[in-house]
């Protein structure tokens, strides 16, 4: 099967719909399938970046991977947007590769065209329900009110819904926020896996980590430590685990907190742990290899995770597959991923609740060492490849209903009178209906 995967977030951009794209890509390739990756072309600067390593450039890549010039955008730093005048791009090198199914992994200037494309070529289209924008954005644009935040939130997600011949949601909340749409369509369940790659370990390798993070950190030695792994960015609510680590400190002093991962909050999030006294007990990795973070929560005693926004929470079931145990606030993804105590604790939103759990998993060893065989268990439900079969049937199903799903009439997006008028009242089109009125 030919597949063509349209995303607007992909490397050296680091987020969970990166992750989710290069790895069911990288899965699907391994059984056969011939897959095309649709991204941004990003800038020099972050091609540059450290966390962009050889292995993850696209000539290593088993799989086609096509970017479109983009250019910045002014509420984040680290996304960027579409040229619209590139989109003819879009036109060719798919007519040429000839998917048998487009999958849309984003729902913004990326992942419009490749809407348009399947409706344009009546190829069937899979949308997968990533991100929940109406809570998302008021973190991006926080000088509109919240209430027009989610109502834009829901339309831009409602378009792709509506016209999608099959939905995939990573979590039941997610499937469940569908019908609350108003949408009537079934919605497949599928989590993003983990690769098998990732539970490799080298004890060379670990000796090497861990003696570079001590030689910059000296302060982590002799010390337990309290481990969250993923992008530093507001919406992940991590200064509470500020207030976790006081707390535990007050009756097991020798316990750090130990960040790994990099984005627009950790400057402001270093500053505050300075402001807070706990430098000598906090340590900031920045970013790492993918395949290096497996000696982190090899490294460490407890992972925490206090993100009240995730989709899934991928990192934590990286965690227990590590057979590290993990203690986090019981909330969206997170929910669906632990379904309660499963390879650790699940908690509410309580700072004392969460610092004894903890705590408990610190002193007690034979708790902790359950609740480690428990998480290793539990977390290979997300291995990759039993899953990418999964993914497999929606697109055969996606195939069976057919494409062509998006109404109204028969319009060229990429014929070049069209484009021009895209690009003259780009602002005020880009997500329009077919018909030129608002989405709903």
């Amino acid at each position: 099967m030919k597949i063509a995967m349209f995303t607007d977030a992909y490397f050296p951009r680091i987020n969970g719909v990166a992750v989710s794209v290069r790895s069911y890509a990288e899965s699907l390739t391994k059984l056969g399938h011939d897959v095309m990756v649709v991204c941004l072309e990003y800038s020099e600067e972050q091609q540059r970046s450290s966390f962009f390593d050889e292995k993850s450039s696209d000539k290593m890549s088993p799989f086609e991977v096509v970017r479109i010039p983009s250019t910045r955008t002014n509420f984040s730093k680290e996304d960027r947007m579409v040229r619209i005048d590139k989109c003819n791009r879009i036109k060719k090198v798919l007519d040429k590769f000839h998917p048998d199914v487009v999958h849309i992994n984003s729902e913004w200037t990326i992942g419009y065209f490749g809407a348009w494309y399947a409706h344009h070529r009546n190829v069937p289209f899979v949308f997968t329900f990533h991100t929940m924008w109406e809570d998302y954005l008021a973190n991006y644009v926080p000088f509109l009110p919240k209430f027009s935040l989610r109502k834009i939130g829901r339309s831009v997600v409602k378009y792709y819904l509506k016209r999608a011949d099959v939905i995939i949601a990573p979590t039941k909340r997610i499937a469940s926020v569908v019908r609350e749409y108003g949408i009537e369509k079934d919605v497949d369940i599928l989590p993003t896996g983990i690769p098998d790659d990732k539970v490799k370990y080298s004890v060379p390798r670990s000796f090497q980590i861990s003696s570079r993070l001590y030689k910059k950190f000296p302060h982590l030695k002799g010390k337990r430590l309290l481990l969250f792994v993923g992008r530093i960015v507001k919406e992940k609510n991590l200064p509470f685990l500020f207030d976790v680590l006081e707390t535990v400190r007050l009756s097991m002093p020798k316990t750090a907190l130990l960040f790994v991962g990099g984005g627009p909050f950790l400057e402001e999030l270093e500053e505050l742990s300075e402001k807070r006294g706990l430098s000598g007990s906090v340590a900031f990795t920045g970013y790492m290899k993918s395949e290096d973070l497996m000696y982190f929560y090899r490294l460490s005693h407890v992972f925490v995770f206090p993100s009240k926004t995730e989709t899934q929470g991928l990192v934590t079931v990286e965690a227990m597959l590590a057979g590290l145990p993990v203690v986090a606030i019981g909330e969206m993804g997170t929910v669906d991923v632990m379904q309660g105590d499963n390879g650790g604790f699940m908690v509410p939103d309580d700072v004392s609740m969460f610092a004894s759990k903890v705590v408990s998993l610190l002193r007690d060893q034979n708790l902790r060492k359950r609740k480690s065989r428990e998480a290793v268990e539990w977390g290979g439900k997300w291995r990759i490849s039993s899953l990418t079969p999964r993914l497999v049937d929606c697109y055969e199903k996606a195939v069976r209903i057919g494409g062509g799903t998006v109404p109204g009439p028969e319009i060229d997006l990429f014929d070049e009178e069209l484009r021009n008028e895209i690009e003259e009242g780009a602002d005020r089109r880009l997500f329009a209906d077919a018909d030129g009125s608002e989405l709903e």
